[in-house]
């Protein structure tokens, strides 16, 4: 049984940009779809889709990430934040920028998941999931 499972999808990102794959496969779930989207539309993977295979019976979300000409990786570095034992919660006024503002935290808001710069812009806290640089 898998306790965390944003942190086993952080985890397969992380490891997959370090042996330079070209994509990633994870257990799908609506909230790491999300993650997954946001991710994309600040620009850390290249894309993502839902892949169906008959032998599972969840989908999967098939990542593919991004690489620099060089073949280094655009993503330097993922942490979780806020674990299952440890919450982390913070206001509109706590929301800090993430490596200077080169990279994004992604929060669970009441209005759905979102970066800390537009939670910041939305004048929201919530918890915050994990930080991507």
């Amino acid at each position: 049984m898998m306790t965390d499972p944003i942190a086993d999808m952080l985890m397969r990102i992380r490891n997959a940009s370090k042996a330079k794959h070209a994509r990633v496969d994870v257990p799908s779930s609506k909230l790491k779809v999300e993650i997954a989207r946001l991710l994309k539309d600040e620009g850390f993977i290249a894309s993502y889709k839902l892949v169906d295979d008959e032998r599972k019976v969840r989908k999967d979300i098939r990542i593919f990430l991004k690489y620099t000409a060089n073949r280094r990786s655009i993503i330097t570095g993922l942490k979780r934040v806020s674990r299952p034992g440890a919450r982390v919660y913070v206001g509109r006024a706590e929301i800090r920028p993430v490596v200077g503002g080169l990279g994004a935290s992604i929060l669970s808001t009441p209005k759905g998941l979102m970066t800390g710069r537009a939670a910041r812009k939305a004048g929201i806290g919530g918890e915050v999931l994990c930080e991507v640089w």
